[in-house]
């Protein structure tokens, strides 16, 4: 099986109209999604419609559990509690419910998703240290693969180390090793590269690799403007930041 692994769109409609153009042009098996749908960005209906109508499996994220009004934003800085205060407003009740309804966690044939960590998806894992806590849950499913979001940094992370991979490189997982993997941010990257980022995954030869594809920021960052949500929201797409 190949899955596409993405993460935090955050109502980034034309980032995630770029990163479904390349994945159905590179064909996979099944798409998966690590949460946070939306918040951030100006979009936030269009982007749950594109994964309602494709059927794409889901997970809640913080973002979209505040938005949904299951959670609230407790711990939001001033400009990220603005965008959620702004999405709750202007999702439609039917995608409001959707949100509601998605699962914190899932399980595939050979791996985990979760967003932020497995207890937890406010719960920032930069690093091994940050991972290690949560690594007896990947043991009670009986797994050694376990994908997250939240942090909108790319990375692999392992006991032995963090791993990173280049555009276009296959990393061999094996299945000697537990791997905690982050596939990036489709919606508002954080690692110093503005384009939009997601993972592959071929579970046969259990390979993985990490994707980036560049989008018209200059259109989002007009349409987070003309919404009137903070200008910080727009200038920091240009920077990956």
């Amino acid at each position: 099986m190949k899955y596409a692994i993405i993460s935090d769109l955050h109502s980034n409609l034309e980032a995630l109209t770029a990163v479904l153009d390349k994945i159905d042009a590179i064909g996979v098996d099944q798409i998966v999604c690590l949460g946070d749908v939306v918040g951030y960005n100006a979009n936030p209906n269009e982007c749950v419609a594109i994964m309602r109508e494709r059927e794409i499996p889901t997970i809640c994220g913080n973002h979209d559990a505040v938005a949904c009004g299951l959670e609230e934003p407790w711990g939001f800085n001033p400009i990220a509690l603005a965008a959620a205060l702004w999405t709750r407003e202007d999702l439609t009740e039917e995608n409001t419910e959707w949100l509601r309804a998605l699962p914190e966690t899932r399980r595939y044939e050979s791996f985990l998703t979760v967003h932020g960590s497995p207890t937890n998806p406010n719960t920032y894992m930069f690093g091994w240290e940050d991972i290690l806590p949560h690594l007896f849950y990947l043991r009670q499913q009986m797994c050694s693969l376990c994908f997250f979001g939240h942090t909108h940094c790319p990375g692999i992370f392992s006991a032995d180390g963090t791993y990173t991979v280049d555009d276009d490189s296959k990393f061999v997982l094996g299945d000697r090793k537990d791997f905690f993997i982050n596939p990036g941010s489709v919606g508002q990257p954080r690692d110093g590269d503005p384009r939009a980022s997601f993972g592959l995954l071929e579970t046969e030869q259990k390979e993985y690799e990490l994707v980036r594809v560049p989008y018209p920021i200059k259109q989002v960052a007009e349409r987070i403007i003309t919404a009137g949500l903070p200008d910080f929201l727009a200038e920091r797409l240009y920077l990956g930041r």
